[in-house]
């Protein structure tokens, strides 16, 4: 047989080994795309409207769409099944903003073991972040949320020079604080100045005093100017963060009493071409507002706290509308669990205290120290603050004038959701320390 002939039978037992192909089945249709979640939308209508934003709108409606604000004004209608809330009587404001807590870092109940807003460790920490040692279970979440509070900005403590990194938070129920973030807010660095980094440091190493620890900060500024991490070495943290509050991607909340330490650390942040966004508590601000007010930086103060220390011995009552009068961005903090759940009473306080002075001003100002300008404070005044079209549905109703000490929060919702509805019989508790607690 010639090899032609063994080649071409070799080819045919080769090929009858060969399966057929199958037939092409036809595709089977895609499965079917789930349900969109029903549009849900909320009108409460006709109350007192504190938009923050201007003048109050008497018998007014805010419409919402989902998470955020469709409108504002009056006789405005909803789509058929859109949940109404009469508000006739009642007040209605954006939700509160508090740009100076320590809830969930001191939480409650107020013991040693809960204490991690300070490491201590180091006049220099910038590289820690107050989110790591959030606790979402505190008690006075919800007791914030019972004030009508309902995004707070979350910082360590006034330990260090540098403390390291806030974090804005909603005040919504979640296992961690990344379950809370302000999403797109930018991260804070808390810095501090005069007698709590030199009481804390001074007596093992430095700063011993106000001009060492200016130094010391100087020093630290100008080591992190321009950093960029290295490419064959890991990045320093510290030093990042540094960096990062000089290019302004850091917002610098910087706790200062005192008015010539204020102007001194304007002075040494503009060597860097940097600024603070704001100084906190600041009770001597008022006796540079007009620097402040060229400086672009905010105060954020207490109403009328005084006394606690020689720092606080020139503080005034009418100190946040001196402020505001003169062009300064007035923010109301609380920097306690228990103010926090008052923080309308504070403006109310400051806002008297103002008129006894015989300064012009009036309730739509006042609104403004714990709503619009404590967003601004934290850097997230395009979502947050002021009832708007397109903000995020954030708002509080109040039985009556929110000034009143006879008022109450009677509803809060955050991003269009009810988060909290004050009820006449007692409700079980949210946090599940306390849930805890009873059960057992």
């Amino acid at each position: 047989m010639s090899r032609a002939w063994i080649a071409l039978l070799l080819g045919w037992g080769l090929l009858s080994c060969v399966a057929p192909a199958p037939r092409p089945t036809p595709a089977e249709p895609p499965p079917p795309a789930p349900a969109a979640e029903p549009e849900t939308w909320l009108l409460v209508r006709g109350g007192r409207v504190m938009t923050a934003a201007g003048p109050t709108l008497e018998r007014a409606d805010v419409l919402v769409r989902g998470e955020r604000i469709e409108a504002v004004g009056t006789d405005l209608e909803g789509p058929a099944g859109a949940r109404v809330i009469e508000a006739e009587g009642r007040w209605v404001t954006p939700g509160l903003i508090d740009p100076h807590s320590h809830i969930g870092v001191y939480p409650q109940p107020n013991l040693r073991a809960n204490a991690d807003g300070n490491e201590s460790s180091d006049p220099f920490t910038p590289e820690v972040r107050a989110e790591d040692a959030f606790w979402p279970q505190d008690p006075a979440i919800e007791r914030a949320l019972a004030g009508g509070v309902t995004t707070i900005l979350v910082l360590p403590g006034s330990a260090n020079l540098v403390g390291g990194q806030g974090v804005a938070l909603r005040l919504v129920p979640a296992l961690s604080a990344a379950g809370m973030r302000v999403d797109g807010a930018p991260t804070s660095l808390k810095m501090a100045c005069g007698e709590n980094p030199k009481r804390v440091h001074g007596e093992r190493s430095r700063p011993k005093t106000r001009m060492g620890s200016l130094a010391m900060l100087r020093e630290e500024l100008a080591d992190a100017q321009g950093y960029t991490p290295p490419k064959d070495a890991p990045p320093d943290p510290a030093r990042a963060a540094l960096a990062a509050a000089l290019r302004g991607e850091f917002l610098i909340q910087h706790h200062c009493y005192r008015a010539d330490e204020m102007l001194g650390r304007i002075a040494l942040f503009e060597q860097f071409d940097a600024r603070p966004r704001a100084f906190h508590h600041a009770v001597e601000a008022y006796k540079i507002a007009p620097q402040l007010a060229a400086a672009g930086v905010a105060a954020v103060v207490w109403a009328d706290w005084r006394g606690v220390k020689l720092e606080l011995e020139d503080a005034v009552p009418a100190g946040a509308a001196l402020l505001h009068v003169q062009g300064v961005r007035v923010a109301l903090h609380s920097d306690s669990p228990e103010d926090i759940q008052r923080m309308n009473q504070q403006a109310a306080r400051a806002l008297a205290a103002g008129l006894r002075a015989g300064l012009e001003l009036d309730a739509d100002d006042a609104i403004r120290w714990i709503t619009a300008n404590p967003a601004w404070v934290l850097g997230v005044e395009s979502r947050l603050g002021t009832l708007e079209p397109g903000k995020d549905a954030d708002l509080t109703i109040w039985s009556g004038d929110p000034f009143s000490v006879y008022t109450r929060a009677e509803r809060v919702f955050i991003r269009g959701t009810e988060v909290y509805a004050r009820s006449a019989e007692p409700e079980p508790p949210r946090s599940d320390f306390e849930l805890g607690r009873e059960l057992f």
